[in-house]
């Protein structure tokens, strides 16, 4: 089966620090904390290493490792780190034919500085990253199984609705991790292109960053989701999604992005699990107990996972696990592409952690208790 990877490429400089030599902040009223570091001192590092990484060139690697015929498109400079990127992709059996060199900017780089829990503070210069331009896209690229954009930045995030119908016109599998600026700034665009994908995935912040564009046409607030009386509310479900000043129910933001033809929302909440919706339900699989030395590239492991499985054919709810497990291998390990699992492992590891995944459904479509009506009739 062939795919192609659409979006940035990095080379990635990480940067670990003993927690004793950097302070840790956090707010206690909100989800935000902070690393601060003196300034004007040099602080010990654990180590210092260079990866590759950038969202396209997770996938590739991820998809190739899982036994698909992967090309990826992607803009470097003129330079040693774009050779190094070609280099690395070669070796893990990734087509670079689509790989372009752009002379007006240098490859994109970024700086992970990983201390505590291991949520790095990244520093990121996008480079020829945001270059990607019309004349840039072959048809033959697109003549694949599986098209899989990841978060397009600067000029390029504007080719958005272009990849998306080439893709289609090809008959591909079209899925998307679209990044924040793409989903706040290009909103109306990407909106727009949404009933050509089969697949988004967003993290519960990229998810509340689209609320504000979502609640225009489909209103605010929402219901809860219809729990037994003895079932557990999830954390997604007793926080709305927020942005902008405005709440969201993630039943009515599943429903929402569902109504406009995603035929699966992806929607991440950290080590609170994962949750998928299809036209007619949500199905949840909870996280799996790992060490954690990074965070960086999970999503990318988990969305390419998940696409690459239901491109084979799985179920949603198959391809959420594998997607789980994969994701949890890759936050092992401080980098973005070292804990990717090829597929005979994977599916090793999807049955030995099989007695672990308590998964939940409910129906997307229900009746809806007039008590928790409140919220869409205050927006109507």
């Amino acid at each position: 089966m062939k795919a192609l990877t659409i979006g940035g490429a990095m080379i990635d400089t990480i940067a670990i620090i003993e927690s004793s030599r950097i302070e840790r902040m956090a707010m206690s009223n909100a989800d935000s904390s902070f690393l601060l570091m003196e300034e004007g001192r040099k602080t010990e590092a654990l180590e210092i290493s260079t990866h590759i990484g950038g969202g396209a060139v997770n996938a590739a690697v991820s998809m190739s490792r899982l036994g698909f015929d992967v090309s990826t498109l992607i803009k470097l400079g003129q330079d040693s780190r774009a050779e190094t990127i070609l280099t690395t992709l070669e070796h893990e059996g990734v087509s670079t034919r689509w790989a372009l060199r752009d002379p007006r900017a240098p490859t994109g780089a970024s700086v992970l500085i990983s201390s505590h829990d291991r949520n790095a503070a990244v520093f990121t210069f996008r480079g020829a990253n945001t270059m990607l331009e019309t004349q840039d896209l072959h048809d033959n690229a697109f003549a694949v199984d599986v098209v899989y954009i990841t978060s397009l930045s600067g000029k390029s995030a504007e080719r958005f609705p272009e990849l998306v119908r080439r893709a289609k016109a090809q008959g591909a599998l079209v899925a998307t991790n679209p990044g924040v600026r793409q989903l706040s700034a290009r909103a109306g665009p990407f909106q727009d292109a949404l009933r050509m994908v089969d697949i988004v995935a967003l993290n519960r912040s990229e998810a509340s960053t689209l609320v504000p564009s979502l609640i225009a046409q489909f209103g605010e607030g929402g219901p809860k989701l219809p729990l037994a009386p003895d079932e557990e509310r999830p954390d997604i479900d007793r926080r709305p999604l927020s942005g902008g000043g405005f709440d969201m129910s993630v039943v009515a933001f599943f429903r929402a992005l569902t109504s406009l033809g995603v035929k699966r929302v992806l929607l991440t909440d950290g080590k609170r699990g994962a949750y998928v919706a299809t036209p007619d339900e949500i199905v949840f699989c909870p996280s799996v107990e790992c060490p954690v030395a990074g965070t960086a590239g999970a999503g990318d492991a988990f969305t390419s996972t998940y696409t690459a499985y239901e491109a084979l054919g799985f179920a949603p709810l198959d391809a959420l696990k594998a997607a789980t497990i994969n994701a949890a291998s890759v936050v092992g390990v401080v980098d973005t592409q070292t804990g990717l699992l090829k597929r005979d492992e994977l599916e090793r590891r999807i049955q030995a952690l099989a007695p672990q995944f308590v998964t939940r459904r409910w129906p997307l479509h229900f009746e809806t208790p007039e008590d928790e009506r409140v919220g869409e009739m205050a927006a109507e």
